[in-house]
């Protein structure tokens, strides 16, 4: 038989392949509140403008009711050869109440209101994403206070570079995730803008009031042109692009973790609450929380990918393709939610093993930075001539199996008879984080200036 709902030029129903590549009711159903919701505002407005019956537009808003009970108590049955949640809430809103049912899709078409539900559900998933971000860096924050003066080794190659402090290190990803947020509030911004009304494409002539349906869903305005209403799908490809930022950052600190997690670095410790065993050694304690979500980058990135593809060749205005826009679309920024849930619990369990680090903090010779900017300072010597000194003081020590600290003065004059002891205040790994004071710079005392303004703009930003 023809589908209902649009079945007045078909005489028969789809094939059985056509209906199974047609059908987008098991992903989209994600979208009922939101269609619900949009078909409630868009009703009040017909209403409103005279377009229908107060009465019928009461009927239809307790009959949607009825129906969004229904699928969050389980008891709703999603009908595939429906094709989507539009057809299935009408089919169900007829059945319940009727001939009023046939008057809400007045003035709007499946276009528009895919376009808008799609819209309000990325927005409302950029809202928590955002919020959890927030969350990320305070428990960050915290933990940057908490251990501000803790000395471990800054890599750069992952060789020992120079010494910083642990909660420097929390204050980097810290302003990571700054940026990720503003990325996600800028999408937001561009994103809030209603396509509903836009119909089919070419907008309707019934006298709708556009203003009114945006402000009953909470956007800041109407789209402004009916083709690139329902063409649009940028707003979920910003969501990708800038979840895909934010998961490769996410990626990056969890590759750290791993690191630190290790035998070989037991830079610190994780509790049994974000590690498992292994099913045949017994001493593992393996990291697999954060493995997780270093991989997550993998199916957040490539679904920004694949609607990037799906988007690329496509005409004005809406095709079928797009109906491959919201699976990707769910499963990436559902997944990225766990990761961050996940992410924000491992760093609140996060302990690190501050004898260890310091220990590393004082490997490698790095300290030879320190001992360049003294002769530098104390010499006056050019910073090339100290670069070469202090090469050749890092090539005593390692000749001798010592590190830098460990050279006598007599060593250290050995190569230049102009340095004195008070060389030896630069070559701990404390003097030496205490004295990058520079803005921006590693010293505990910056690190708890810049910590406690980050509580601060969290704290009024949380409000």
């Amino acid at each position: 038989m023809s589908n209902q709902m649009w079945g007045g030029r078909f005489s028969e129903g789809p094939d059985a392949l056509m209906e199974e590549i047609n059908a987008s009711i098991e992903f989209d159903k994600k979208l009922y509140r939101q269609d619900i919701e949009g078909s409630k505002a868009h009703v009040t407005m017909l209403a409103e403008q005279g377009i229908v019956t107060e009465a019928d537009a009461a009927e239809i808003k307790n009959g949607l009711d009825k129906i969004a009970s229904e699928i969050e108590d389980g008891s709703f049955t999603f009908s595939r050869s429906l094709e989507d949640i539009h057809m299935n809430v009408e089919a169900r809103l007829r059945e319940l109440i009727g001939t009023p049912a046939g008057r809400l899709h007045t003035a709007r078409s499946r276009n528009d209101q895919v376009a808008t539900d799609f819209r309000l559900w990325v927005r409302d998933a950029v809202d928590t994403i955002e919020g959890q971000l927030r969350e990320l860096q305070t428990i960050l924050v915290e933990k940057a206070l908490a251990h501000a003066s803790v000395v471990m080794p800054g890599f750069t190659h992952l060789q020992s570079a120079q010494p910083v402090t642990f909660g420097h290190h929390m204050l980097a990803y810290v302003e990571m995730l700054a940026r990720d947020r503003g990325r996600f509030q800028d999408a937001r911004k561009r994103m809030n803008e209603c396509p509903l009304g836009a119909a089919a494409l070419a907008g309707t002539s019934f006298p709708i009031d556009r203003h009114r349906t945006a402000g009953l869903l909470g956007f800041d305005g109407p789209t402004a042109n009916s083709l690139d209403s329902v063409a649009d799908r940028d707003f979920a490809l910003e969501a990708l692009a800038a979840a895909s930022i934010s998961a490769l950052h996410m990626s990056r600190f969890a590759e750290e973790i791993v690191i630190w997690c290790s035998a070989q670095f037991n830079f610190v410790t994780l509790s049994d609450r974000f590690t498992t065993g292994s099913s045949i050694m017994p001493q593992k304690r393996n990291p697999d929380a954060a493995e997780l979500v270093r991989a997550k980058i993998g199916r957040i990135l490539g679904a920004f990918n694949a609607l990037s593809v799906v988007m690329k060749g496509l005409p004005m205005t809406y095709s079928k393709d797009m109906q491959e826009d919201k699976e990707q679309t769910f499963d990436a920024l559902e997944n990225f939610m766990v990761t961050l849930a996940v992410m924000t619990g491992m760093v609140a369990d996060l302990e690190p093993n501050v004898k260890v680090l310091k220990k590393a903090a004082g490997s490698g010779y790095s300290t030879a930075t320190d001992l360049a900017d003294w002769l530098v300072r104390a010499l006056n010597m050019p910073f090339r001539d100290a670069h070469h000194v202090t090469g050749r003081a890092v090539a005593l020590a390692s000749e001798r199996s010592v590190e830098l600290h460990k050279l006598s003065l007599e060593d250290l004059q050995s190569i230049d008879d102009r340095i004195t002891q008070d060389v030896f205040t630069v070559l701990s790994v404390d003097k030496s984080v205490r004295s990058r004071l520079s803005y921006g710079g590693t010293s505990p005392v910056n690190v708890r200036k810049q910590a406690k303004r980050w509580q601060s703009r969290l704290a009024r930003e949380a409000k």
